[in-house]
């Protein structure tokens, strides 16, 4: 049958769905598969609104139509679902507001219910299912060669995304080329939108190479990242700032993305939880954040903590003041030929170390070898 004017949740942003129309088909269940754009009924309350594609926040009522894609989410504070949970009464949640369609299978008694929809069926074209990969990304022939300052977090909620606005706005203020990217994480186009408004020159995230959330086959996640990569090299940025959504521990593919980045990887902004929470990251991953940020140093007391935990200069990076030093300390990261201030010593009385990724096998920070952006 043919659909008329159906709710584009932003999952569907790269593709043509819009203008080029489709058909929807209730497909058998063998043919259903991760990513399929997918059409689905709201047969409630909808408590949360949908993200639409252009980033917008929508109202939909019982009976609305809305176009997603099947995913999975698992979010330690929010909801655990997944497509593949969908049983024969095809009744689904929104995962999240962007569009991640599955079935809920532990949610938190903090949140609101989440929107109950009902499959009504596939996207479809000449009765083949559309899916996100269809419209995504292809590989380039570039290499990223720009240093990345990497954002990581200790959970979902951590102050990452906040992070990351304010970093691309202090690196664009300088006169750089900045890119932006959301690497992990379930799909949410606002929080690239933020970096977009802040001064980025361009944004990306894992939605432009065809996922609706990271959690995929590692090396299925692998191959999709080098292509966003090289997508992001394309730009030929100064600096790229990049998120890593949720937290490397977490079953989104993060560890991956901190090792592929290893190399490039300049400062390293660790968003905390809690200033006990900094801890659990550092251990595991090796990281020696520049910084620790996020509600973790929120308060005097929580910098204070966090400092004497991590042996790392903890900032609120929304007053002002420790925006400045955050300038600084990034400007001496990026270009090491600026010198850069002298670093605050720590509640504990001892010099900040210097962040970054430690290579394998050793304690000392990579260092960039000297190159030229790739062109677009």
């Amino acid at each position: 049958m043919s659909f008329v004017r159906p709710l584009l949740t932003s999952v569907t942003r790269r593709s043509d769905l819009a203008s080029a129309g489709f058909d929807v088909t209730a497909l058998p269940r063998d043919r259903w598969a991760s990513a399929d754009f997918v059409v689905a009924e709201v047969l409630g309350l909808a408590r949360y609104p949908f993200e639409v594609a252009c980033g917008r926040r929508v109202e939909a009522v019982a009976g609305d139509l809305i176009v997603g894609a099947f995913g999975k989410r698992q979010a330690t504070l929010e909801v655990v679902g997944d497509w593949e949970d969908v049983g024969e009464d095809g009744l689904l949640d929104a995962l999240t507001g962007a569009g991640v369609l599955g079935r809920a299978t532990s949610v938190s008694p903090w949140i609101h219910p989440l929107t109950p929809l009902r499959y009504v069926g596939h996207a479809t074209r000449d009765g083949q299912p559309l899916r996100m990969a269809d419209f995504a990304l292809r590989a380039r022939r570039n290499r990223l060669v720009a240093p990345v300052v990497l954002i990581v977090g200790t959970s979902m909620s951590a102050g990452k995304t906040t992070a990351a606005r304010v970093i691309v706005r202090l690196l664009a203020a300088r006169g750089l080329r900045v890119v932006a990217a959301k690497v992990t994480g379930a799909a949410r186009y606002r929080d690239m939108l933020g970096c977009l408004d802040a001064g980025a020159a361009a944004v990306f995230d894992f939605v432009d190479v065809g996922l609706p959330s990271s959690i995929a086959p590692p090396r299925e996640y692998g191959r999709l990242l080098d292509v966003l990569l090289s997508n992001i090299a394309g730009q030929s940025p100064d600096a790229v700032v990049i998120e890593a959504g949720a937290s490397p521990l977490e079953p989104y593919n993060g560890a991956i993305a901190v090792r592929r980045l290893r190399r490039l990887t300049r400062a390293v902004v660790l968003a905390a939880s809690d200033p006990y929470a900094v801890l659990g990251v550092q251990e595991a991953f090796r990281l020696r954040p520049d910084v620790v940020t996020g509600p973790a140093a929120n308060t005097s007391a929580g910098v204070a903590l966090s400092e004497k935990l991590s042996g790392a200069r903890a900032l609120n990076v929304l007053d002002h003041a420790a925006a400045s030093e955050l300038d600084g300390i990034l400007l001496g990261r990026i270009q090491p030929g600026r010198r850069r201030p002298a670093r605050p010593r720590t509640s504990s009385g001892q010099r900040g170390r210097s962040g970054t990724l430690p290579r394998r096998g050793s304690t000392a920070p990579a260092r960039r070898k000297d190159a030229s952006p790739a062109g677009p």
